[in-house]
């Protein structure tokens, strides 16, 4: 028997708005359901997991989730919760995009199974790109009101705030753009619901009265929150930007290290909406974390189940070795394991110098090494004084006077990494 796919978001905390009368609608049959997504990067980040994880739950209580890439709404621009216009993109780059967000979806929704309530994937672009402005105004235009849309908080708040330079006709329109998106998949999927954050209620509200006035039929509604951060900080945002999905914008290390550095607050919130954990195991976690939370119970199982799904196993194995090694709890062999990207992304921001390969053929003296070709400590004095006191370790093994750095301490045939005592690290960039 498949869940029941609000009382599943309803524990969770997925639930913003809901129009009456949807989850007897959904317990009725199998039904199908859409979120837009925006195309304009060509990859998704962690604020668009929301609506994710509402395509994917729905599939997984037995109904038909459609992922709707906005091609044409992408080539205008959403007015909500923005305070300008976006760069408009050409149909290349918009396809392009659209294969990047496929992929990054397939590792939440079933597109391949063959199953009755098989994801689908759809481009506004391709139903829009015929429709003439003419016929647009005609059979679309006239069916809603000056007075509909001027209500809707999405306009509104752009033509009252003083800093903004108001709102562009194209921008106006975009809520009748949406509108008639639920209604073409209204008429050719059957599709009879629209998820969206809760910024996005007027505009998918907009689609169900398209739907009653042309369609004559039901569409419904259903948003979810906004998250936010308990302290205030946009969620989804690092000190470089955004948090993204695809590997090569944020790395598995920097997004496994994301979902770990969470609040406890945050992290008990997080894990009910960005994992599939059921509710029991999620409530255990909950309470065993409560009395220990130093071991950062939640946090680790959190970025685990969310590296896991979004970059695989491997990539989670190997961001959490590359955690263990700022807390002493590695060896040489799992530094030396890291590929170059992963290395700089654990000792970002620690101090560097460079050195030529040339140096170390005969063997660097190691005080020359700490002290003289680098500055990592202010003297020989300092670093002889270091050694005797056993603090000293090269890759993670502790060495002593004496020892000579050669192109065999090499990490990636680049970097060699001093460390004074626990966590005083200094990188040798080797060139």
């Amino acid at each position: 028997m498949p869940k029941n796919f609000v009382e599943e978001l309803t524990w969770r905390g997925m639930i913003h708005d809901v129009m009456p009368d949807t989850e007897d609608h959904l317990n009725e049959a199998m039904r199908a359901a859409y979120v837009g997504f925006d195309p304009t990067a060509d990859s998704l980040h962690i604020g668009n997991l929301v609506p994710i994880m509402l395509l994917a739950h729905f599939q997984r209580c037995g109904h038909k989730p459609i992922a709707l890439v906005g091609g044409a709404t992408g080539m205008i621009g959403d007015p909500s919760g923005k305070s300008a216009e976006r760069n408009l993109l050409d149909e290349a780059t918009l396809r392009h995009n659209q294969e990047c967000v496929r992929t990054q979806l397939s590792q939440f929704l079933d597109f391949t199974s063959g199953a009755d309530n098989e994801a689908v994937m759809v481009n506004n672009y391709d139903w829009m790109k015929e429709f003439s402005f003419l016929d647009f105004i005609r059979d679309v235009g006239k069916h809603i009101t000056v007075n509909y849309m001027m209500a809707k908080d999405s306009v509104k708040n752009r033509i009252s705030n003083e800093g903004s330079e108001g709102m562009s006709f194209t921008e106006f329109t975009y809520q009748l753009v949406q509108g008639y998106d639920f209604l073409h998949l209204y008429k050719k999927e059957s599709c009879t619901l629209q998820f969206g954050g809760s910024d996005q209620w007027g505009n998918i509200t907009t689609g169900t009265e398209l739907i009653r006035r042309i369609g004559g039929g039901k569409g419904y509604a259903l948003t979810c929150p906004l998250i936010t951060k308990s302290d205030g900080s946009k969620f989804g945002k690092s000190e470089g930007g955004n948090v993204w999905l695809d590997a090569k914008r944020t790395s598995p290390y920097k997004f496994y290290q994301y979902w770990l550095n969470s609040s406890d607050e945050d992290a008990e919130k997080y894990i009910k909406i960005f994992t599939f954990l059921d509710e029991a195991t999620i409530t255990s976690l909950v309470e065993e974390h409560k009395e220990a939370p130093h071991m950062r119970l939640l946090q680790k199982r959190l970025a685990k189940e969310v590296t896991i799904t979004v970059h695989g196993e491997e990539n989670y194995n190997n961001a959490l070795k590359a955690s263990e090694i700022l807390f002493g709890k590695s060896t040489s062999e799992d530094l030396k394991s890291l590929d170059s990207e992963t290395f700089l992304d654990v000792f970002e921001g620690v101090p560097q110098a460079e050195l030529s390969l040339s140096e170390l053929e005969d063997g660097l003296d190691v005080i020359g090494a700490l002290a003289e070709k680098t500055g990592f400590l202010k003297s020989n004095g300092e670093a002889r004084r270091a050694l005797k006191e056993n603090s000293i370790s090269v890759n993670k093994e502790k060495v002593g006077e004496g020892y000579k750095l050669t192109s065999n301490d090499l990490i990636n045939d680049t970097f060699i990494l001093l460390q004074r005592g626990k966590k005083n690290y200094f990188v040798i960039k080797v060139g």
